[in-house]
C-alpha cells in the first residue's frame, strides 16, 4: 500500500511540475518569440528519418505588423470567426464537431463492412475538430499530435492559459509565425515566399484566402495547387474577410 501511495504521489508531483513548466513557457512568450514548436520538431525529425535529409525547414519570424491584414482576416474567417470574442475554447463548436464525428464514424463503419465484403481496401474515417486558433496554437506549441481524451483535456487547459497570459494580438502573431503551410514550411513569411515569391506583408486578399484554406490539410493542398475545392473555398473566404475582426 505504501508503495502504491508513493507512486501516486510521484505521479501527482510530476503532473504538477509539468503544468508549471507549461505555464512558465507560455509566460515567457509574452516577450520571447518561440523559435520552434513541439509539432515542428516532430515534423523535422520525421523528414530526416523518412527522407534522410536535414535542413528542409523554411521559417522566418516576422512581427505582427509585417504580416498582411489580408492574411490575418483570411485565417480568422476560415479557422475561427469568433477569435476576438472567446476565451480560448468554443464549447458549442466542440460539441458540434463531436456530433459530426460520431456520424462520420457510423457511416465509415458501414462503408468498411461493405468494402471488406467486396474485398476492397477500407478508407480511414475523416474526423473534424472544433478547435479555435488558440487551441491549435496550444497543441502545436507544447503537445503531441495523438488523439486521446487526456491530450484534448490538456489542450483545453493550455488554451485558456494562453488567453490568460497573452493578449489576442500576441496569440495570433505566434500562431501565424508557426503554423504549418506545407512540408517543412512554417509561418506566414515562409509560406508567402514559397508559394507567391513575396513577403507576407504584401499578400493580396486572394493569395491570403488560398493560404487560409490550406491550413487544415497543408501537405495535401501543397501537392494539389489546382484543386477546384481550393479555388472555390478561397472565394468563400474572401467574401467573409471583411467581417473578420482583428485584435
Amino acid at each position: 500500500m505504501r508503495a502504491l501511495l508513493r507512486l501516486i504521489a510521484c505521479l501527482v508531483v510530476a503532473g504538477v511540475a509539468l503544468e508549471l513548466f507549461f505555464v512558465a513557457r507560455i509566460a515567457a512568450m509574452v516577450v520571447v518569440d518561440p523559435q520552434s514548436t513541439a509539432f515542428q520538431r516532430s515534423e523535422a525529425w520525421q523528414i530526416a528519418l523518412q527522407q534522410g535529409r536535414k535542413g528542409a525547414w523554411r521559417q522566418e519570424w516576422v512581427p505582427y505588423a509585417q504580416i498582411s491584414d489580408n492574411l490575418k482576416r483570411a485565417v480568422i474567417a476560415s479557422e475561427d470567426a469568433d477569435f476576438v470574442d472567446h476565451n480560448g475554447v468554443e464549447w458549442e463548436a466542440i460539441e458540434r464537431a463531436r456530433q459530426r464525428n460520431a456520424r462520420a464514424e457510423e457511416l465509415a463503419a458501414k462503408r468498411a463492412a461493405r468494402a471488406i465484403a467486396r474485398g476492397k481496401p477500407v478508407r480511414p474515417v475523416q474526423l473534424r475538430g472544433g478547435s479555435t486558433i488558440t487551441q491549435q496554437l496550444a497543441k502545436n506549441l507544447l503537445l503531441s499530435g495523438e488523439r486521446t481524451l487526456l491530450r484534448k483535456g490538456q489542450e483545453l487547459v493550455l488554451a485558456m492559459t494562453l488567453e490568460l497570459l497573452l493578449d489576442k494580438r500576441r496569440i495570433l502573431e505566434i500562431y501565424l509565425n508557426n503554423v504549418e503551410w506545407g512540408e517543412g514550411v512554417f509561418g506566414a513569411e515562409a509560406a508567402a515566399q514559397y508559394y507567391f515569391r513575396k513577403p507576407a506583408s504584401r499578400l493580396s486578399a486572394a493569395e491570403a484566402a488560398r493560404l487560409a484554406v490550406m491550413l487544415p490539410s497543408p501537405k495535401f493542398f501543397e501537392k494539389r495547387p489546382g484543386s477546384g475545392y481550393l479555388g472555390s473555398r478561397a472565394s468563400t473566404i474572401m467574401a467573409r474577410m471583411s467581417a473578420a475582426e482583428l485584435p
